[in-house]
């Protein structure tokens, strides 16, 4: 009598805590696009390193690495992007000069919003 009631209870309890951490991990997926805006990096990207990486489970992130000389050192940059469905990453090349609006963290510059300079300006 009383594993017919304290069953169903322990697996409605590991039911409800499994889902409450999926939707943790999916709230945390998404903001990891959103990054603050609190300096520009600017100059001329020197390498462009691109791969996928997983997340939680079944959701991935297209990481983007970029080397970009502004001038007076060479920096790293991040660009983040969930791989959700129609989502379309970035693609920097090399040679292109390029203004990456973000800010620093763990050592290195992570982009919010790239602006990519044409040739002739």
């Amino acid at each position: 009598m009383v594993t017919a009631i304290a069953i169903p209870i322990v697996l409605a309890y590991f039911y409800w805590l499994t889902k409450k951490e999926m939707q943790t991990n999916f709230q945390e997926w998404i903001e990891l696009e959103n990054i603050p805006e609190e300096a520009i990096v600017s100059g001329k990207i020197i390498e462009v390193n691109e791969y996928r990486e997983r997340f939680y489970y079944h959701r991935y992130n297209h990481i983007t690495v970029l080397r970009v000389n502004t001038g007076l050192k060479e920096i790293t940059v991040k660009k983040v992007t969930p791989l959700m469905k129609g989502a379309v990453p970035l693609r920097f090349h090399e040679g292109e000069i390029v203004h990456l609006y973000g800010n620093w963290k763990q050592g290195f510059f992570s982009i919010n919003r790239a602006i990519k300079q044409s040739e002739g300006a």
